[in-house]
């Protein structure tokens, strides 16, 4: 079994609040659970306005398709979500 997770760092331009905020990651955060089957959840800076770190979560049987998985949502989110943008992704296996 491999357990594989990915921060993204995202930098949110337009957002002058924290409700702005929520109102922008709610659903960007339950249509990666829906699209990928992933756990996804924001995991720092909370009290920000302009900044959010998410965390997405994949078990998967091999290595490759748990990154593949991962890979392919900060992409999705690259070119489906142009109110935020990407600024640093990592993943980490076990």
């Amino acid at each position: 079994m491999i357990v594989a997770a990915c921060t993204v760092h995202l930098y949110l331009p337009g957002v002058t609040s924290l409700k702005e905020k929520r109102s922008c990651l709610k659903p960007l955060l339950a249509q990666l659970r829906r699209e990928f089957e992933v756990a996804a959840a924001e995991v720092d800076h909370h009290d920000v306005w302009q900044s959010s770190d998410i965390a997405l979560v994949v078990v998967a049987n091999e290595t490759g398709h748990a990154y593949a998985v991962l890979e392919n949502a900060v992409h999705w989110i690259e070119e489906r979500w142009p109110q935020v943008e990407v600024t640093d992704w990592e993943t980490e296996l076990r």
